[in-house]
């Protein structure tokens, strides 16, 4: 007889709840097969969804209700979709069958900043994929407990808020905000203090030389458009900006503006200088106050990204300007991917504000980003974490696509319980993922992957091969280990899991790692299949595509118009 699985709704009536109930029925039926009917039914597993009061906002209780129920209640709608999140994560699928896991008990975020950042730009992902593909990525990153997409309207490609490109990516912006709004996200919103458009005035534009008031290096990425907040009509004009852009988004949920300093930005002139805790100041604070009319239940946070790198006292700067009250709500610190900043670690955050972070788990150690498949980073990670994490109210992840996507794992389950070690959430996502049977195993692989990013190979002038550098030591770790076992493991899956990007991801870089040691970076078939499929799943396709963000593979432009014809992926790389 076959099982009979039912979802019972004892939460009031939303848009929301539909959306947790869809959820959770369509993924039970394209792992098992199985339909989930409503209501009640004898004899059936009924899963039952309530809010219910909850140790704290955003957290969830999971508990048996008799013989044949489990009962999932959320402290509020996003403790409830952060609860089935859970049970799902905990069950056990297979053709014709589920299995509820067996943890239960109450679990509640310890971080309330749990955002991820999408930067939409170079033509990646996150600007190219169909939207529906990032709907759905959206929604699987609220059921991680991320509560909150960021975004970043990148101001300097454009000739004003009326360019028929600058619409083009507002609308691009809106879909992806409007979709975390609707699986009960935030939405959040990332701008550059003193950006500027393409045809910004002369007249107003910043200094960004070096070797004077104290710079000695010029701020990085900087693109010479940008306006000096000192200068006469700058300040009105940045905020004339900021008013359209906001006034665009107004219809969202906002719940963070996130106002920065660098990357591109800053001001080296005298009037401005130490920008960090000067010129960069004098324009955040009213950008923050004109978001706040605008969006009155946002928070702000304040990057101080890069603060000490190009001139000296930023950081101290700021403490003095904080020391008689802010007008934030939290600090933003990171540094790169490679260490914490040490002055809010050794000597407080300034103004006695809540600190969070902006892990890099783009771009460390892998060149292109992303080019040779995933790149995961548990180790890497935990050691930062180590450091830094019981200072943290959570952060936000800057994300260049899916390749990274087991590192946004790893930091979902940072942000919700600081003591869940990197290690574990991998295996929790290859059980999930993949399957249980093989998560000790693919985790144990994992590591190898990890240290195997000690090479960094890049494509030969002549696009006939790869030459290897090395970061580390330069040993290969065990690609042929790794490999061998990931193809093992590949007959076993059932199709669903097969074709999971996730899977498919680690599987391409397996098979990447394994040919390019085995043959000393010489080009191979099976090389070509994995560059290709890459390509393919990360939607690389665009003539202008940065070459940070698309694979590595010398036969990638004279492929694009087979791709664009919507040839199937290879089926397997091997």
């Amino acid at each position: 007889m076959a099982q009979v699985i039912t979802i019972k709704t004892e939460a009031p009536d939303s848009a929301l709840s539909r959306k947790i109930v869809s959820i959770l029925k369509t993924e039970i039926t394209r792992r098992t097969g199985l339909p989930v009917a409503s209501g009640d039914k004898p004899r059936a597993l009924t899963i039952t969804l309530a809010i219910q009061a909850v140790r704290g906002k955003e957290g969830f209780r999971i508990e048996s209700a008799g013989s044949h129920g489990v009962r999932i209640s959320g402290h509020d709608e996003r403790g409830l979709l952060y609860g089935v999140g859970q049970f799902l994560r905990q069950a056990s699928y297979a053709k014709g069958r589920f299995q509820p896991g067996t943890w239960e008990g109450e679990s509640v975020p310890e971080c309330p900043v749990r955002m991820m950042y999408f930067a939409t730009h170079f033509h990646n992902f996150y600007h190219e994929a169909p939207l529906s593909e990032i709907r759905a990525y959206i929604q699987e990153l609220s059921l991680w407990g991320y509560n909150s997409i960021g975004v970043w309207f990148d101001m300097h490609h454009f000739n004003g808020i009326r360019d028929p490109r600058s619409q083009r990516m507002i609308r691009r912006l809106h879909a992806i905000m409007q979709a975390a709004n609707a699986v009960g996200m935030g939405a959040s919103l990332l701008m550059l203090s003193n950006e500027a458009y393409a045809h910004s005035p002369v007249r107003m534009r910043a200094d960004w030389t070096a070797g004077h008031d104290d710079y000695f290096k010029a701020p990085r990425g900087h693109y010479h458009v940008e306006l000096c907040p000192n200068k006469p009509g700058a300040k009105a004009l940045l905020l004339k900006w900021r008013e359209e852009i906001f006034r665009a988004f107004a219809d969202i949920t906002l719940e963070y503006v996130v106002i920065w300093p660098y990357d591109q930005g800053g001001c080296t002139c005298p009037k401005c200088a130490p920008w960090g805790a000067n010129g960069f100041l004098t324009i955040a604070k009213p950008i923050a106050q004109l978001s706040r009319r605008y969006f009155p239940q946002a928070k702000i946070i304040l990057s101080t990204w890069y603060f000490d790198k190009f001139t000296h006292g930023e950081w101290s700067g700021l403490d003095t300007a904080f020391r008689k009250g802010g007008w934030v709500d939290y600090i933003l610190a990171d540094d790169n991917g490679t260490n914490f900043p040490a002055y809010p670690l050794k000597r407080g955050v300034p103004g006695h504000l809540p600190l969070v972070n902006f892990p890099e788990i783009s771009m460390c150690n892998m060149s292109p980003w992303g080019g040779y498949g995933a790149n995961p980073m548990p180790e890497h990670f935990q050691k930062i974490w180590d450091v830094s994490g019981r200072k943290l109210s959570g952060g936000l992840p800057y994300s260049e696509g899916i390749f990274e996507d087991m590192n946004k794992f790893i930091f979902s389950r940072f942000y919700w319980s600081g003591a869940i070690p990197a290690i574990d959430a991998v295996r929790e996502y290859a059980a999930y993922y993949v399957s249980p049977h093989w998560a000790k195993a693919i985790t144990q692989a994992v590591s190898i992957l990890e240290k195997n990013m000690d090479y960094r190979w890049a494509l030969c002038s002549c696009g006939r091969g790869f030459s290897r550098h090395q970061h580390g030591q330069g040993h290969d770790y065990g690609a042929a280990k790794v490999w061998h076992l990931f193809k093992k493991i590949d007959a076993k899956l059932p199709a669903w899991a097969r074709q999971e990007m996730r899977w498919r991801l680690l599987v391409l870089r397996a098979t990447l790692d394994y040919e390019l040691i085995r043959t000393g970076g010489r080009i191979t078939p099976a090389m070509n299949r994995a560059f290709d499929e890459i390509t393919r799943r990360y939607h690389a396709y665009h003539p202008d595509i940065h070459p940070a963000v698309h694979p590595p593979n010398c036969q990638v432009q004279q492929k694009q118009q087979r791709f664009q014809a919507g040839k199937d992926f290879p089926a397997r790389a091997w």
